[in-house]
């Protein structure tokens, strides 16, 4: 459940203004008496599952990136900390990174990156 806070607490956040902007559309003076029931069972259920769609897809890739590596084979992922050059690094086993949780980490790089920022290069 921590796993998926994680992953989705952005699109979260953005679901729920959405029902907000829901709300309020469909409780005006020109809306039918049901509008708000219909609007947010609606607009809830198509953000509900587009949300855990994002949510399983992520954590397939994130299964399949933590195989590969095990595997030897070479991840690339995103860096944001220079962004004016050299926007992802690439990571192997042989290169000294290893996988802590849902991280890679290295003694020879300073950051740690989530594998779900990660694609099998």
């Amino acid at each position: 459940m921590k796993e998926f806070f994680i992953l989705e607490g952005a699109y979260l956040i953005l679901a729920f203004l959405i029902l907000l902007v829901t709300l309020f559309v469909t409780t005006r003076p020109f809306m039918s008496k049901k509008a708000p029931k219909k609007g947010l069972i609606s607009v809830g259920l198509v953000l509900a599952f587009f949300i855990f769609l994002h949510f399983y897809l992520t954590t397939n890739r994130i299964n399949s990136v933590k195989k590969a590596f095990l595997n030897g084979e070479k991840i690339i992922c995103e860096s944001r900390a220079n962004t004016k050059a050299a926007q992802s690094i690439i990571i192997k086993k042989d290169f000294g990174w290893s996988i802590k949780g849902d991280y890679f980490i290295s003694p020879n790089y300073i950051r740690d990156f989530h594998i779900a920022r990660c694609i099998i290069y």
